[in-house]
């Protein structure tokens, strides 16, 4: 099989394409957030906007990864442009990014094509779904030099069903203690651009409403119980555009024989919204570790 390349077709908008100042960028963040690498941590759940958005918040959850032990990389991601009821494999071999290739652990790939339950999604559609290359730069970035392999899986609109069945798949990857997990969402998107604005007046201006609803939601997905994180997204209908991942995610922690426990350790809004003309995007980053 020849190389196919997914390009960083984001980079020099989203974030820089120059390397020199992307590498400097990131290492900035992941200093400044202080964190100690840990070998327990065995997941994230971090944000996908672009790097001035969220590129700080995003290194409250790649600073805590110790690559040391760690080869391969599972990258789940929402799709934002492409429908699909299902879950999606890349074709490509290599995703390229400014400051380094990360190489597509193939063999993986073909064991979930074998359940028949994944489809294989074109690399137009890949190059244009930004929420698994906004985690590509700091995943070349905490690995460098480290030899690892990702797998990446865009998850669509799947159905609570299928979240579990999925979930199901993948739990045996757990298992392995070199595999790790790379969850991308934001959580609420708020404004009438967005068409979301429930506001709840009891907690003071619309961004501390925001606060709560979105703590609200990191509470329970620390709680590891996929169908609370369910009933909470029907009540409250929360814009979190990766709750398929998140919730794909816990199935597989619940599915699996370790114990890990997911920890948020940074919430940032992009602004404070205090009148319904303004709007808003969350961002929080999480760490999942194991536990006992």
């Amino acid at each position: 099989m020849g190389t196919k390349l997914r390009r960083p077709s984001h980079a020099g908008s989203w974030y820089t394409d120059n390397p020199k100042q992307l590498s400097e960028e990131l290492d900035g963040w992941l200093q400044s957030c202080g964190l100690a690498k840990s070998p327990e941590v065995r997941g994230v759940i971090a944000p996908h906007a672009g790097y001035s958005y969220s590129g700080r918040a995003a290194a409250y959850a790649f600073g805590n990864i110790d690559p040391s032990n760690i080869t391969r990389v599972f990258l789940l991601g929402p799709s934002h442009h492409y429908y699909t009821p299902k879950c999606a494999l890349s074709t490509a071999t290599v995703y390229k990014t400014p400051i380094g290739d990360l190489p597509i652990d193939l063999e993986v790939i073909e064991e979930l094509k074998a359940t028949g339950k994944f489809e294989l999604m074109d690399i137009r559609v890949d190059e244009a779904e930004h929420s698994m290359e906004m985690h590509l730069p700091y995943l070349a970035k905490v690995f460098e030099g480290y030899q690892v392999k990702i797998v990446p899986i865009l998850v669509g609109a799947v159905s609570a069903e299928n979240e579990a069945m999925y979930g199901q798949i993948l739990a045996k990857y757990v298992d392995n203690p070199s595999n790790f997990f790379s969850i991308s969402s934001d959580f609420c998107h708020w404004g009438s651009r967005f068409n979301y604005m429930h506001y709840d007046k009891k907690h003071g201006p619309i961004y501390k409403s925001i606060e709560a609803l979105d703590k609200m939601g990191m509470d329970i997905i620390e709680t590891g119980d996929p169908d609370s994180f369910k009933q909470y997204l029907l009540e409250y209908e929360n814009t979190i555009c990766g709750r398929h991942p998140i919730s794909v995610f816990l199935h597989m922690l619940r599915n699996s024989s370790t114990k890990i426990k997911i920890k948020f350790l940074r919430y940032e809004q992009s602004s404070q919204c205090k009148s319904d003309r303004d709007s808003s995007v969350s961002y929080a980053s999480a760490a999942a570790k194991t536990d006992g």
